[in-house]
């Protein structure tokens, strides 16, 4: 495959200002054009007058053109750009809050444009927002096929990136880089639909579809050109993950005796039966189910092969003890045990769980955090580096260079999916030795279904948790109109007279003309004043460390009754007596947020409830989500519903890495393609071996590495 860059003095079109731009979004060569296929298609092969337009708002987007007679910027509420055009006395308002003063000249009065959007009410009428837009002649020909629409970075065009792409197309190497890899049996035995296109068909037709071709198909990534697509690059995934899991089964996992100890040693406990002990000093018993992810958990870290292990569980169904016996199990062996969660206040809140159960059994637990002074922050790394912490607990900071561990036997990452592909590969990286690589068990709230789960993270075992423990309470969810917000707020001082807790949730900390949302430094101001006879606390992430722990030890003591709070609450807080869970704005939040949030209430013997302020209009998504809420406390059910909203990259926490792993396939819509890519693959390996690596290498490139994470 040809990967060289695209020069300067080259035929191909990518002179055009954006030519860094692109090299520096990953599509510097013909190769990555070729295959940085449409992310979707627009239908500009109808045009209607502004008054057949008008007639269909609010029923998608629509293509109409008229002339400027209107164009001004704007500063209420902010910076934004007004154009009026009109057709046969018709009207239609096009509006930026975004924009440069190239388009402003573009969309002189005057100027005839074609425009491209989805008609909503507007302040001045019907209007479109950000639509896309044409300077041309009032008869200008409409295209005779689908436009294609790309994913692209600031600065760079569509009409740039269609010019780059098809210049790529008819670069020389274009034989070679979509030259056929996979062997006609291969393809049968995966997707009969899929022969009906060679690679490099596919590519040409999904970039430039013909006139006849079937919409629908296209649009939802049906069409056997799809297929043709999406094949190659499930087939390249299911690939590396049997890489990843023989490399991992011919690792080496900590030994059961160390025979070549540090001189650092660690401190021996003081007897064989740890686990034991703690199991016997907890105040509760295991549920049926804690009990058989612990055995499976118990007998990986036996094995001879490091443990990869996804540990998933609904909000409160107990999966921190799990990771706490798993821990004494390293221990006793005299290996050290790291705990990372993503914030300082849920590594917290492990922090105290594990000291009140560890230290009364002899084990050192300490506590690692960016928000430590300098000082402590070296006291605690010595510890480490000595072997005399025999269980870390902390945020990101336990992966800093400057932390060194004498023998780290088991890592537990806690709401993995936040840090990202990246970080957990550092992670792997990290902890891993000469001799031996440590047990990894990572741990979800957010239930993940399997196909994703064991696409996006591998060569991994998973363990779910599938019931609570007894005493839970039910919580009723309630979907309240920002217009009652009085009511809500005297029902919370009638809920505060009854002798219990509530949060109140905000999405931001400070005014955003953005969003336009209520803060929460407006909320605590509030609820501050009409609420005078209880102590409100406010806690966001801004603060210091021991400023969150302090309001959070109020809270927890009973002397705060209303906690105030961006989602930084999200994970990790426990108060039996906070039973009540207001959240404004509740359309904006994710459902996983809305979920984990409401996972907060519900934990003491007072029936819980959680109220869902939301404001009008609100988008077809956010309504399905609040609805989900109010239909379902079933945490798988809300992320399959999750994964439909907001797609797989989101869901896992890679879309902001740079790093996802699948970009054609769509595990949702296309799992049922699984089964035969398997077996495909299987067939791949074993009869056609050298094709394997130029497969990966076109669609992982430099991720194949991150399959392994």
């Amino acid at each position: 495959m040809s990967t060289k860059p695209l020069s300067k003095s080259s035929k191909t079109p990518t002179r055009i200002g954006s030519h860094a731009l692109l090299a520096k979004f990953g599509l510097g060569t013909p190769a990555a054009l070729a295959l940085h296929l449409p992310m979707r298609y627009e239908d500009e092969t109808q045009l209607w007058t502004i008054a057949e337009a008008l007639a269909q708002s609010g029923e998608g987007a629509v293509q109409t053109q008229g002339v400027v007679t209107r164009s001004q910027v704007l500063y209420r509420p902010r910076r934004q750009l007004l154009v009026t055009i009109t057709d046969n006395g018709d009207e239609l308002n096009l509006r930026w809050l975004h924009f440069y003063p190239s388009q402003q000249k573009q969309m002189a009065v005057g100027a005839h444009l074609r425009v491209r959007g989805e008609i909503r009410d507007g302040y001045l009428g019907a209007e479109m927002v950000h639509p896309t837009v044409r300077a041309v002649p009032a008869n200008a020909p409409l295209p005779k096929s689908l436009s294609p629409v790309y994913s692209v970075s600031a600065g760079i065009s569509q009409a740039a990136i269609r010019k780059a792409v098809l210049g790529a197309l008819d670069h020389p190497s274009m034989q070679t880089v979509l030259a056929e890899i996979l062997p006609p049996s291969i393809l049968v035995s995966a997707e009969k639909a899929a022969m009906q296109f060679s690679l490099r068909d596919a590519v040409m037709y999904l970039h430039q579809p013909p006139a006849d071709a079937d919409t629908n198909a296209l649009m939802e990534r049906t069409h056997p050109a799809w297929r043709r697509v999406q094949l190659e690059e499930l087939l390249a995934q299911q690939i590396s993950l049997k890489q990843a899991h023989e490399i991992r089964k011919g690792r080496a996992s900590p030994p059961s005796i160390l025979t070549d100890q540090p001189a650092r040693s660690l401190s021996p406990v003081k007897t064989k039966s740890l686990t034991h002990q703690l199991h016997e000093a907890l105040p509760f018993e295991l549920t049926a189910a804690q009990n058989k992810v612990w055995a499976q958990i118990s007998n990986d870290l036996q094995a001879s092969f490091p443990m990869n292990r996804l540990l998933q569980g609904d909000v409160g169904s107990g999966k921190t003890i799990v990771a706490a016996l798993a821990s004494a199990q390293m221990v006793e062996r005299s290996y050290q045990v790291a705990i990372m969660a993503p914030t300082e206040i849920l590594a917290e809140q492990h922090y105290l769980k594990f000291k009140e159960w560890f230290e009364p059994l002899g084990v050192s637990v300490i506590w690692l955090a960016g928000g430590m002074k300098a000082k402590e922050k070296k006291q605690a790394q010595d510890l480490i580096e000595s072997g005399q912490a025999q269980i870390v607990v902390g945020t990101h900071a336990l992966i800093q260079d400057a932390v060194h561990f004498a023998a780290l036997g088991l890592a537990v990452i806690d709401e993995q999916h936040r840090f990202g592909v990246r970080q957990r590969l550092e992670i792997s990286q990290r902890i891993g030795s000469v001799t031996y690589y440590c047990h990894q068990l990572m741990m979800s709230a957010t239930p993940i279904p399997r196909t994703l789960a064991m696409t996006y993270y591998a060569d991994l075992d998973v363990s779910v948790i599938d019931e609570l423990p007894p005493g839970r309470q039910p919580i009723t969810t309630k979907l309240v109109k920002d217009g009652r917000r009085q009511e809500v707020i005297a029902g919370l001082e009638q809920w505060l007279q009854k002798g219990l807790q509530a949060y109140w949730v905000c999405p931001l900390i400070e005014e955003s003309e953005a969003l336009q949302l209520q803060t929460a430094v407006d909320s605590h101001a509030e609820l501050s004043s009409v609420l005078g006879n209880y102590p409100v606390g406010l806690i966001h992430g801004r603060l210091k460390a021991e400023e969150k722990a302090a309001i959070m030890a109020n809270f927890k003591s009973g002397n705060t009754k209303v906690l105030v709070s961006t989602t930084v609450i999200e994970v990790g807080v426990d108060v039996p007596n906070a039973s009540l869970m207001i959240i404004e704005n509740a359309e904006r939040l994710g459902l996983s947020q809305l979920h984990q949030l409401r996972g907060r209430v519900g934990r003491g013997s007072a029936k819980s409830h959680c109220v869902l302020l939301y404001n009008s209009p609100i988008s077809a998504n956010g309504s399905e989500r609040l609805k989900t809420m109010r239909q379902t406390s079933d945490g798988f059910v809300i992320a399959e519903k999750d994964l439909e909203l907001r797609g797989p990259g989101e869901l896992l926490g890679t879309r902001q890495t740079g790093d996802m792993q699948l970009q054609i396939a769509d595990l949702q819509r296309d799992a049922h393609l699984l089964p035969q890519i398997k077996v495909a693959a299987e067939n791949l390996l074993n009869q056609h071996p050298k094709n394997v690596q130029p497969l990966l290498t076109r669609w992982l490139g430099n991720n194949q590495q991150y399959a392994q994470a």
